[in-house]
């Protein structure tokens, strides 16, 4: 029986929301100023382990992309038609709003919280964001760690890969991986949903940048798909 359009915009709403939720709250809540409390590695493995969880619980739904960078990589890879990449990336986008929302309704609710720049775990580069690393830099890394990424999830999840039961942690894993490398430079995103949610809420310089963690990783997952397509997936 095919899932219906509703089960899938559900599913991608919800596990976008756990993602930003859990992934920013480990920054905002358990990472004291995003680098220290349980550090970076920590910050790192709950992103990945985020995606890990979302893939068994909603994988089987809706392919579990909670990531408008993934759903338009699967049109230019040929996985998916446009018109059901549009509302998948609609309910990524609400869920990335809902799951910064209720990680404000948290952190707002503590006797010292104090409304930062870049707050709840936003995206940025630049004076006053962790390394401060310039635009260059930012553009550069969310585009390639976009395209790694990407060549990971196409992989895994081909029919030719005779582990595809372990995709789940191979994407989760390699989204650790990605955090562990990137995260002083931009906190990183590699997904739009994820960057525009706190954004929003946090306003200031987080939303004046958040065109850069639209742009980019979508660049990257358009490169990755075409790499993919065209070079990979024919070997």
């Amino acid at each position: 029986m095919e899932t219906s359009k509703f089960s899938k915009f559900s599913a991608e709403f919800l596990g976008t929301m756990v993602l930003v939720l859990m992934g920013c709250g480990s920054a905002v809540i358990a990472g004291a100023d995003g680098t220290t409390g349980v550090g970076l590695l920590g910050i790192s493995f709950a992103f990945g382990l985020s995606v890990v969880a979302m893939a068994y619980a909603i994988g089987h739904i809706s392919g579990c992309h909670i990531n408008p960078a993934i759903s338009i990589g699967m049109v230019v890879a040929g996985r998916m038609k446009a018109g059901e990449a549009a509302y998948y990336i609609a309910a990524q986008i609400l869920g990335g709003i809902a799951g910064a929302a209720l990680l404000y309704l948290i952190v707002s609710n503590q006797a010292s919280f104090e409304m930062k720049e870049w707050a709840l775990g936003a995206n940025g580069w630049g004076k006053g964001y962790l390394a401060e690393y310039n635009i260059i830099a930012a553009f550069v890394a969310e585009a390639v760690f976009t395209f790694i990424f990407l060549l990971v999830i196409f992989g895994a999840t081909s029919t030719k890969n005779i582990n595809g039961g372990f995709a789940g942690l191979a994407i989760g894993l390699s989204l650790v991986l990605i955090h562990i490398v990137g995260i002083k430079i931009t906190g990183v995103s590699v997904n739009p949903a994820r960057s525009i949610g706190p954004a929003i809420l946090a306003g200031g310089q987080a939303l004046n940048q958040i065109w850069l963690f639209i742009a980019a990783p979508i660049v990257g997952a358009v490169l990755s798909a075409a790499v993919w397509k065209t070079v990979l997936e024919k070997s």
